[in-house]
Formats: structure tokens, sequence, C-alpha cells
């Protein structure tokens, strides 16, 4: 498993050494293991002597990646999204630029050998258990040149970030970078009854890796229309400073305020209901915000009493016309996005019930929609607007199957 994901990005790196142009393009996700992701590729070319162009983005839109692959001789990069579509990005490329996917979430191979697809998912590894897309760059970066092993804390406040833990303590590649970062002396791990708790040592002291990713989610989700993600950036490579404290406050106050009058919605008119799941429709309600805030909101909801603790949530929220770097692209779609109570997340790891990754993406596919990055406990995906109930009628027949 882990041999062979080494061999293979190994071999995409001689790949990379070949290439005539020493420009990279990063494209990277908006999250904390997204920005995390994009932080540790961005250092590990330019070490290299590449000139780097990152861009952030909320999801791999089709639209967008017809306009990505307009073009020939470029070395195009993926960090924490697009392994499940590879065969598109192999059909949009082919063959005319050096490719990579650096994800975690469920995987589909490449059909173009210019696409090399070094999800772990196709080599045995689990992306919510064993490996986050920041470990997976990490690993990357370190095949690259041994020299970037200096990398492994921002692996772990990614994977801390991504909340997947075994019996509360990070596990697999995620473990073995943070254990590297505390032989670095840049980390610490406190043990505590329900399991482990990590700490970045910086010159202003000890900070909580769950703290951080917090903060770094925050930047990238809900500042994403606000450059948001660059200030994230800076952060994983510098720290926090006083800007970066002040857009977080600025942030939090839009944040607080959007979900404080989602909540009080949901409480007066109820949650939509079908036999297996609970939805909701915010519309424009969370701008300017990102629509990685469904999600967001999702999860701040999904074990509260407001709360059917036997049906899946679900969340939409209408994407905007336009994408930070890029300029108006016509979308008119909705995000959807899908959480678990605590109940139907122990009942899925028991295999008693569907995971989303497989329940979503199949209910989306039949519809027309888009579907990348997801995974069994949390999940999203996108459909035209007007076909929301379509998809949750698509999700209760195969349910029901």
């Amino acid at each position: 498993m882990r041999d062979a994901l080494l061999a293979a990005m190994g071999n995409a790196i001689d790949e990379v050494r070949k290439w005539p142009q020493k420009e990279v393009r990063i494209f990277h996700h908006n999250d904390s293991d997204g920005l995390t992701s994009g932080a540790i590729l961005t250092t590990a070319f330019k070490r290299a002597g590449f000139t780097v162009q990152r861009s952030c983005l909320e999801k791999p839109y089709p639209k967008l990646l017809h306009k990505i692959y307009d073009q020939a001789g470029g070395f195009i990069i993926f960090a924490d999204f697009a392994g499940r579509i590879a065969p598109l990005l192999s059909d949009l490329n082919r063959s005319r630029n050096l490719t990579l996917i650096l994800d975690h979430h469920v995987a589909e191979a490449s059909s173009d050998p210019m696409v090399h697809n070094l999800d772990p998912d196709l080599f045995g590894l689990k992306g919510d258990r064993d490996i986050s897309g920041s470990t997976t760059c990490y690993l990357f970066a370190k095949t690259l040149d041994a020299s970037n092993c200096d990398l492994a804390h921002l692996a772990t406040i990614g994977a801390v970030g991504d909340e997947f833990f075994v019996d509360g303590c990070l596990a697999g590649e995620n473990r073995k970078a943070a254990r590297e970062a505390v032989n670095q002396g840049k980390l610490e791990i406190h043990k505590h009854e329900t399991g482990e708790r990590y700490y970045l040592n910086t010159l202003g002291g000890p900070v909580a890796c769950d703290e951080l990713g917090a903060y770094l989610d925050t930047l990238g989700a809900a500042g994403y229309y606000q450059n948001g993600p660059d200030m994230g950036i800076q952060v994983c490579l510098e720290g926090a400073c006083p800007e970066s404290d002040e857009m977080l406050i600025k942030l939090q106050a839009i944040q607080n305020k959007a979900f404080e009058n989602e909540i009080s919605k949901i409480q007066s008119e109820g949650l939509k209901k079908t036999a297996n799941i609970q939805w909701f429709h915010v519309e424009n309600r969370f701008a300017p915000m990102g629509v990685k805030m469904i999600g967001v909101f999702c999860d701040a909801i999904k074990n509260s009493e407001a709360v059917d603790k036997h049906r899946y949530v679900a969340g939409f929220q209408i994407i905007p016309n336009e994408i930070p770097g890029f300029g108006p692209i016509e979308f008119n779609e909705v995000k959807i996005s899908m959480r678990v109570s605590a109940q139907i997340e122990a009942e899925i790891q028991a295999h008693k019930k569907m995971g989303l990754n497989i329940l979503l993406p199949e209910a989306t596919n039949k519809l027309g929609g888009f579907s990348d990055a997801c995974h069994s406990l949390t999940a999203a995906t996108t459909v035209a607007i007007g076909k929301e109930e379509q998809l949750i009628e698509e999700m209760e027949k195969i349910l029901s199957e």
C-alpha cells in the first residue's frame, strides 16, 4: 500500500523533473486540510526552483476545469480534491499537460498517462482514517526532496482539521507525520481520557492544532470571497498575526449572525423530511461567505435538538456565479452538503447504513450533477438549481432498494 503509493509518486516526480517548464499551477481546497496542502506544495516547489501560481477552489467545477485545460504544455496539480474525477481530467487533458492529483477522497483511476492520480485511496489507504490531503501532499513533498521533512507539522494541522481519528487519535500516515513533527520539536502530543490532543510549538507558546484548524477553516470558507484563503496560507507558513486575527473576528461575526438566523428559521419552520432524510435550503442567505459554509452549518446542527437523529441531514446553498481569480462563471447550480448524527455515524461504521460517499454521488450522477470529494460521514455534490427535491427523491429510491 504505502510502498506502491511512494513508487507512483516517484514515477510522477521523474516526469516532473523531465518537464521543460519550471512553472506549476496548484489548485487546492479551502478548508484547513486544503490550505495546509497548498502551503506544503507551494513551499516544496519554490524550494525546487519552480515558479508557483496558486489558486484556491471550493470545488473543481467542470465549467472551471474546461477553462483550466484550454491550454497545452502546462504543469497542473490538484490538492485535496479531484481523486474521483481523474477520468474527466483525462478526457479534458488528452495528454497535453502534466497533471498530478494529490487527494485522499474516494478515487477513480486515470485513463491518460499524463494524469497521475496519486490519491492513496487507489493504493488501499483510507482518506477518512489513514491519511489526509495534507499528509498526502507531505509524502509527495518528502519524496520530491527529503529536506521537506520539516513540513510534517503542516500535515498534522491539516489532518487534525479534517477530524478523522481512530479512538481519538491520529492513525496511519497521519500519525507518522505527527511523530516526525514531534521528533523535530515542532509538535507536542498530550494524552487525555478520550484520546490525544496535538499542540504546535510556536514562539508565543503551544497552540492546539484543532483550534488552529478551526482558525484556518474560517479564513478559507467564511472568507473565501474576501481573500481569506491567501491569509490562511500566510498563517500556515508564518503563523497568525494581528491582520489575520482581525480578519478572523470579522468573519466569525458574519458567520455567527448567519447561523443564528438560520437556526431561528429552522426552529420556527422545521426541516423538510422524507423517510430517511431531513433537509433545508439557505439559498443566498449565507452570502458573502463561500458555499463550504453549508457543510459547516450542517456540522453545527447535526446533533442538535432540531435534528432527528435517525435521518440523514442535508443542506442546500446556491453557488455564486463567480470564482476568485477567474471572474464570472455562470453556474446556475446549488451545492448540497450532507452530514450524519452520532447515532447514524455509528450505524455507518458498523455497515448497517449506507455511507454518504455511496449514497450522494450515485443520486447526483442520475441527475447529471457533479460529484467529487466525498467521505462516508461527510459529502457534498452539486446539481442544477431546481433539482433539489429530485435529488432527495433519488436518494430515497436508492435507500429503499
